[in-house]
């Protein structure tokens, strides 16, 4: 890979070697572990290439989580902004929600080990959170909707135009069915949407990338990933459930995931029911039938 004249000499030579070969001695564990990390870095780029997620001059938050998903995806877009034949600014922001007894500095010091400019803000989630909770109400939804709105204005304070989420391919199939058993929509997490303000760009460089896959990165990269549960109100138990069925499909059925993912990019609106999507009612007068 050619070494960016914009990056920090520290975050070249980081993403100079990125890939977890670097780490192995075993010729034959090197060998898959690059195989991985090339695997995710093409998914990556090529969920970029289809969705038009990253233009010239962009300057984009990557907003990490302190999970492994996120620690991943700056690991990927900084290979690829190495080698990318477009300018463009990564900038790593942690949110620190306040939750109890979070460790002190564990995301920072691994984000001082990459090199790029970073910001940690502390913002009063949990506080917040825990004081619009009604009795017997779980935090999670609360608590991701403050993350949110924290973090477009930390992207209007740093002026990127873009934010970068650690969604993968598992997250959006988790959320399709979500919608789709417990509120009757059919909808997911686009891999790039527009905010509601129409002045930031929300884009998910792992829309294609398995959670399997991430998981395994992670362990070869030992990332230093923060304990869950912190809040005290523990998972999402609905997404948990969607997800452990996606799981245990990929067990019985390998493709499964895959096939129903494809799907979500082949839809045919005058096969289903929705009137805002095809005029049924004037079929006879012209509207073709897909």
């Amino acid at each position: 890979m050619q070494n960016d004249t914009q990056l920090p000499a520290k975050a070249d030579e980081y993403g100079r070697k990125v890939s977890p070969y670097f780490n192995i001695e075993s010729k034959e564990e090197k060998y898959q572990a690059d195989k991985l990390f090339k695997r995710l870095r093409r998914k990556v780029g090529h969920a970029i290439g289809d969705y038009g997620m990253i233009e010239p001059e962009d300057k984009i938050m990557v907003c990490i989580s302190g999970g492994k998903d996120s620690y991943a995806m700056l690991d990927l877009l900084l290979s690829i902004k190495r080698s990318a034949p477009i300018p463009f600014t990564l900038i790593p922001v942690h949110i620190e929600p306040g939750f109890p007894n979070t460790p002190e500095g564990v995301v920072e010091g691994h984000l001082k080990n990459v090199g790029l400019e970073y910001h940690i803000l502390k913002r009063p989630v949990y506080e917040i959170s825990k004081a619009k909770l009604s009795e017997g109400q779980r935090m999670c939804s609360i608590c991701s909707r403050m993350r949110r709105g924290f973090l477009y204005s930390a992207a209007r304070e740093l002026g990127a135009n873009k934010l970068a989420l650690g969604h993968h391919r598992d997250d959006i199939l988790a959320t399709f069915f979500l919608n789709l058993f417990y509120s009757g929509i059919m909808k997911t997490m686009p891999p790039i949407l527009r905010t509601d303000t129409d002045d930031l760009t929300v884009i998910r460089p792992l829309s294609y990338c398995r959670e399997r896959d991430l998981t395994q990165l992670s362990k070869l990269k030992n990332y230093p990933i923060l304990p869950k549960g912190l809040c005290g109100y523990g998972e999402n138990e609905e997404r948990a459930a969607m997800l452990r069925m996606i799981r245990a499909w990929e067990k019985e059925q390998p493709k499964r995931p895959d096939i129903i993912f494809k799907a979500l990019k082949n839809v045919v609106p005058s096969h289903l029911l929705d009137r805002n999507l095809f005029d049924f009612s004037a079929i006879s007068n012209g509207p073709k039938v897909k």
